[in-house]
């Protein structure tokens, strides 16, 4: 039996991951701030010691208001988590050989000319991508010879909770319209290709350094509503055209670049690789996660002021 040990696991995407693998018969070790798992600021050692991987999730989520406060907080829980993993891998007898690392897609420039790939995506500026960058550096800079990797991961969507629900309630109550002026590209996965894709750079030892998280086949965000609408809402949606999103935003504490950047991130590396992904398309994805999600409008996680 394999083991894999998992940082940051209490989030939507974490739980996903540790179900799936658990699913597939690995033995799950966890770190973070819930009932059993290894507490942040313990000697991580023990628990990665002998493991056949180490996947770092941990990050406050960044769907709130970019206060001085929440701003710390966003980038502080992603450095000094890795800063922490570096160190204690550093001082294994027997670490494990992989560690796979979160980072984001958000750290390539607003694009909608070309896709961003690995190898030849330019980075972009402000808050968000400085952040993926300092996030990328811990990782690189940790003093321990093990494979790392840094998964540039777009948005994730799945059944139950992350980034989707506010869209499916938007197109229940009748304003699932483009949002902006729709031609925002929106780079995409279903989570269950998170599970499937950290399988496979842990199979994979020639991949190491960033890969991009997503699937190859993005949409405008004038078609990701018109899906969403399809499979999830209602045949008509009223558009929301920037000032409004920004005004709402600001109610339910979060920013609206995370709507209105356009994101086009290219999975260069999976596909060369040979990953298959499980969801590939858009449709494919949300007829999936329509069959798993109940009728009405949907719990949402509102950010802090």
């Amino acid at each position: 039996m394999s083991t894999i040990v998992i940082a940051g696991a209490t989030g939507f995407i974490g739980q996903h991951l540790c179900r799936a693998l658990r699913a597939d018969g690995v033995d799950v070790r966890t770190i973070g701030r819930s009932a059993g798992d290894v507490r942040w600021g313990e000697d991580l050692r023990p628990v990665l010691d002998g493991s056949d991987a180490v996947v770092n999730l941990a990050g406050r989520s960044v769907s709130c208001r970019y206060t001085k406060r929440t701003a710390d907080e966003i980038l502080t829980s992603r450095t000094e988590t890795t800063k922490a993993l570096g160190a204690a891998l550093a001082g294994c007898t027997s670490p494990p050989p992989v560690w796979i690392n979160s980072s984001t897609g958000t750290i390539y420039r607003d694009a909608r000319d070309r896709p961003q790939d690995e190898a030849t995506g330019e980075l972009g500026a402000g808050f968000s991508v400085a952040v993926a960058r300092a996030w990328e550096h811990e990782l690189y800079a940790a003093p321990t010879g093990v494979r790392k990797v840094a998964l540039r991961a777009a948005i994730v969507l799945g059944p139950g909770g992350g980034a989707l629900n506010p869209l499916i309630n938007l197109a229940r109550i009748g304003f699932g319209g483009t949002q902006g002026d729709g031609g925002q590209i929106f780079s995409w996965l279903h989570v269950d290709d998170i599970h499937g894709a950290v399988r496979h750079v842990i199979d994979h030892e020639q991949i190491s350094g960033p890969v991009n998280l997503a699937t190859p086949h993005p949409v405008t965000n004038a078609e990701l509503m018109a899906a969403v609408r399809r499979h999830l809402g209602r045949p008509v949606g009223v558009p929301l055209p920037s000032w409004s999103l920004e005004a709402g935003a600001r109610i339910i504490r979060t920013e609206a670049e995370l709507v209105l950047k356009s994101r086009w991130v290219h999975p260069a590396v999976l596909l060369r690789t040979g990953y298959a992904f499980r969801h590939a398309t858009l449709d494919n994805a949300l007829a999936a996660i329509a069959a798993q999600t109940r009728r009405g409008l949907l719990p949402v996680q509102l950010g802090n002021a």
